[in-house]
């Protein structure tokens, strides 16, 4: 699956991969083969034709946007019927189902399926977004700046620019307004969305065939999953009516056929120096491994001691599994000789275009040495920037005790003066996490917290003086346990009470609030340091070569993922593995059941072994495309050139890991469910009759 550690599940904070994606260095000056993460005012529709012989038209596109769909928690999706019907993936959808899920009623393990709309279950916190429009916003937001204005100060006026700019927008009747940072700077577009909140659980398969080869399977093809789940937007308590959506294709997925993937890929690293590439290599991606692989032992113990705890744990564990997976495969990337020669070779090609033209050699050469000592004076920041901000999460509870703390102090604030993430646009986000009325596990929480103490021991040391003062000379299992137990913040009423009053948070006695108050100041202060020393320099350069860019280059480069709506094209097409194999574009349902063990992750539920003789073995269920997508496109539909669904994505190959840098496409594959395979399913095996019904009518 493709999340990569996506923002909404458990991990909350601990999402950053990477530093800033600055744009300095590409690939290849112009995209090639099927790359591109294109933006949908930037569709390279002469290549399509070129290639394929498709007219891709602007009426074609605006229905490709309006019926795509970003869910909140990291992943993407699309409306399939007139009646608010959204189609994802089970794992993107898997936050809403284990929070609807219970004890008694284990969705993600038994799956769900509601036959009546009044068995439609709500999730808790689920928002999604639909691009209304995008505006080029980069003067509004760089006005009054210049070359000789001070990084900090620069840095600062387009933060306060950005907040201003999307409070004009809401004020316009905008439901949501985001100011998007492109090419780290080199432009900003203002994305206008409309977003419902009011989201309904529909139909879920069991995670067994959702997800059947778990791990091991993970990131690798062939594959048989049913990796989808349904949902159903409502408003005013009716289910939406949207103005655009996709219908089902009666023939399903065919081999070398053209198709277009929409969807919300989070970040990538195409654009980076080799200053922030190595630094990922060395600083960022081994502290990110070492925290994942502390979180993954501390689930893995949490979750043996009983089946309760084992369901409570499930969600979070596999974001962790996929995130562990996923960096390993980045940061082979960046140990391939290869892929970094290349990377050196296109930069070098950039600088030598600087310093062969005197104007641009005065003004751009000393870029790099910048970059690199932004880089220096954040291998000092480091540490301390990743446990006390970027990635602080020791469980849910502590997520909204820091909510709480910083929505009471900044709400105080003007809001140009406050941190982004808290400004007056932003603040229905805020409000939707802390009040979210999700179930809360305190064992799940105490286990988490005592990580997070553990690791933040082991990166800071011991003797650091707030993780002193936080655990007041207890051992990080016995703060967490006291912490949990005393806290009242799993009632959302408490919840409510603190974030009417920076008062009540301030003298409050809870002691989650308190060790929140204590890890603040330290994380403020380092957070300031960052932007001031690290963030306003690499701002500054992104944003002058980005001019040199444009100049060169125009609109024929993409920039990075920003998890905004992007457009990628390209074909099913099967590939010859590193063993010279042929890997063939697509499996078949009767597939899974050779692989079936009866263990986990091998295993099916009986209504699966009892169905075979019913379904129709040679119907398509998984395949492979040379899309270009990346984490967060997770959930995206995969159109014909008709704008019909034939598929789903859920996954790329191990091979296509290393795309987050350069793309290639000998034997990197985005992975999609066949649309074929998802009825076949809903028909012969769960007899979601009014589900294939409200699809194909």
């Amino acid at each position: 699956m493709l999340e990569y550690g996506r923002p909404g599940i458990r991990m909350r904070n601990f999402t950053s991969l990477t530093t800033l994606g600055l744009i300095l260095t590409l690939s290849s000056p112009h995209a090639h083969a099927d790359e591109g993460m294109w933006l949908f005012n930037q569709v390279p529709k002469a290549a399509i034709a070129k290639k394929y012989g498709f007219t891709l038209t602007d009426q074609f596109a605006r229905q490709l946007q309006l019926g795509s769909v970003r869910f909140n928690n990291g992943g993407s999706g699309s409306f399939v019927s007139g009646q608010g019907l959204l189609f994802t993936n089970h794992h993107v959808g898997m936050d809403c189902i284990q929070k609807v899920s219970s004890p008694t009623n284990d969705y993600v393990k038994n799956g769900f399926s509601a036959a009546t709309r009044a068995q439609e279950k709500r999730c808790p916190d689920l928002e999604i977004n639909i691009l209304q429009s995008i505006d080029d916003v980069t003067a509004k937001v760089n006005e009054g700046l210049s070359d000789a204005t001070p990084p900090s100060e620069a840095n600062q006026k387009r933060k306060e620019a950005q907040s201003r700019i999307e409070k004009e927008c809401v004020a316009a009747g905008g439901e949501r307004c985001d100011v998007v940072t492109l090419y780290a700077g080199g432009l900003y577009h203002l994305y206008r969305y409309k977003k419902y909140t009011d989201v309904r659980l529909v139909f879920a398969p069991e995670s067994s065939v959702a997800a059947f080869g778990g791990d091991p399977d993970n990131f690798t093809y062939p594959r048989y999953c049913l990796d989808v789940a349904f949902f159903r937007a409502y408003d005013k308590d009716q289910p939406v009516v949207p103005q655009h959506f996709f219908p089902w294709s009666r023939a399903g997925a065919k081999d070398k056929e053209l198709t277009f993937v929409s969807g919300h890929p989070g970040s990538t690293g195409r654009l980076a120096t080799m200053t922030e590439l190595e630094y990922q290599r060395d600083v960022s991606f081994p502290m990110t491994l070492s925290r994942l692989r502390g979180m993954r032992q501390a689930l893995d113990k949490f979750m043996a001691t009983s089946a309760e705890n084992k369901r409570a744990g499930t969600e979070l564990l596999n974001g962790v599994l996929n995130s562990l997976k996923a960096i390993e495969g980045f940061n082979g990337g960046l140990h391939d000789e290869a892929l970094m020669a290349r990377k050196r070779e296109d930069e070098n090609k950039l600088k030598k275009a600087v310093a062969d033209d005197p104007a641009k050699a005065a003004r751009y050469a000393k870029t790099w040495d910048e970059i690199a000592a932004a880089y220096e004076r954040y291998r000092a920041l480091n540490a301390p920037f990743a446990v006390f901000e970027r990635s602080l999460s020791g469980g849910d509870l502590m997520g909204i005790a820091r909510d709480l703390v910083r929505y009471t102090a900044e709400k105080a604030k003007p809001n140009p003066q406050r941190l982004r993430e808290y400004s007056e646009t932003a603040l229905p986000a805020v409000e939707q996490r802390m009040f979210s009325d999700a179930p809360v596990s305190p064992g799940l929480e105490v286990a988490m917290l005592e990580n997070y103490f553990t690791w933040a021991q082991a990166t800071l040391g011991a003797a650091h003086p707030a993780m002193e003062k936080a655990l007041a000379g207890r051992t990080p299992r016995a703060a967490a346990e006291a912490i949990i137990a005393g806290t009242k913040l799993a009632d959302i009423a408490e919840r409510k009470r603190l974030a009417a009053s920076a008062e009540a948070v301030q003298s409050s006695s809870d002691p989650l609030i308190q060790l929140l108050l204590t890890l603040d100041a330290p994380a403020r202060e380092v957070r300031k340091r960052y932007e001031d020393q690290v963030e306003a320099s690499l701002r500054g350069a992104a944003t002058r070569i980005a001019q040199i860019r444009f100049a060169m280059y125009g609109d024929r480069e993409y920039p990075d993922a920003t998890f905004t709506l992007r457009l990628s094209y390209g074909q099913t097409l099967g590939y010859k593995n590193a063993k010279g194999q042929d890997v063939p574009w697509s499996t078949v349902m009767g597939g899974i059941y050779p692989k079936v063990t009866g263990q986990e992750p091998f295993a099916l539920p009986k209504n699966w072994l009892d169905g075979k003789s019913a379904l129709n073995l040679k119907t398509p269920y998984n395949f492979v495309s040379t899309h270009d997508t990346h984490g967060g496109n997770s959930g995206s539909p995969t159109l014909n050139t008709r704008g019909e669904i034939v598929g789903i994505l859920f996954d790329g190959n191990l091979e296509g890991l290393p795309n987050r840098y350069v793309f290639t496409d000998s034997m990197a594959r985005s992975v999609h469910v066949a649309s074929q395979g998802i009825l076949e399913s809903l028909r012969k095996i769960y007899r979601a009759d009014s589900l294939v019904k409200e699809l194909t009518r």
